[in-house]
């Protein structure tokens, strides 16, 4: 079913799906990876000592605070893992244990009973259940499309019930990361959907340009903390309740 979506003063017809973000966009999730970052950063440095402090700043860790626009918080974990292995290979071991030693790192956290995802760590956004029901009921089809894995997401809808919202669940696994526009596109066959006919709102850059070079309905950069701005995006909101829908 196509809705008109209703946004500041623009109106977007025909709209047959809306794909989110996740990680800053339905998921309020910036304390919880500076932990993630600071922990990984740790572990390396046992083994590595003096690599800690530039694997903080790599990760966009400055003054016990994430940068919402750094790489923790809109990488991959691969992109993480492989920069990561890059400043160990700095101090002269190879490029295979380099990465062995990012790997192992990453994944000893990873299974780490001390540091947990769940509601209470990671919650939602308080926009986020109302806007999921408001869209959900008028017939839209809703996506996420997200550069945590696909396990993480489907963990992520189940942990704060969402299901009954989301067609969608979709994380990256592989070496195509965003901002490639073959995830979009991806999605949208998933939904069974055009992307022209098709939204995307996200946090970052990287939303915006994999949208716009997927020749989606528009791109929706949605700005929730200061001194961010997406100004390729078409539109830049701060709440998600901002998303209106019309009958088209």
């Amino acid at each position: 079913m196509s809705v008109a979506i209703a946004c500041q003063d623009v109106k977007f017809n025909n709209i047959d799906a809306i794909i989110f973000d996740k990680d800053g966009t339905l998921e309020n999730s910036l304390e919880f990876w500076r932990g993630v970052g600071t922990e990984r950063a740790r572990l390396i440095d046992a083994q590595i000592p003096g690599v800690g402090e530039p694997l903080l700043m790599a990760f966009g860790i400055l003054d016990n605070s994430l940068d919402p626009t750094g790489l923790m918080a809109v990488g991959s974990r691969l992109e993480n893992e492989i920069a990561a292995a890059a400043y160990i290979a700095e101090t002269g071991r190879s490029w295979h244990e380099a990465r062995e030693i990012a790997q192992q790192a990453f994944t000893e956290l990873s299974e780490s009973k001390y540091i947990i995802k769940n509601p209470q760590t990671v919650p939602l956004f308080a926009d986020v259940k109302e806007t999921l029901e408001h869209l959900s009921n008028t017939g839209l089809k809703i996506g996420i499309l997200s550069s945590d894995s696909t396990s993480e997401v489907e963990n992520f809808v189940d942990a704060h019930e969402l299901k009954k919202y989301i067609q969608l669940s979709m994380g990256v696994d592989g070496e195509i990361i965003k901002p490639d526009p073959r995830l979009f596109i991806q999605a949208c066959q998933t939904l069974g959907v055009t992307p022209q006919q098709t939204l995307m709102v996200g946090d970052s850059a990287f939303d915006i340009t994999m949208a716009k070079n997927a020749n989606a309905a528009a791109a929706i950069g949605i700005c929730r903390h200061k001194n961010v701005k997406l100004s390729q995006a078409d539109i830049q909101i701060s709440n998600l309740l901002e998303l209106q829908t019309l009958s088209s």
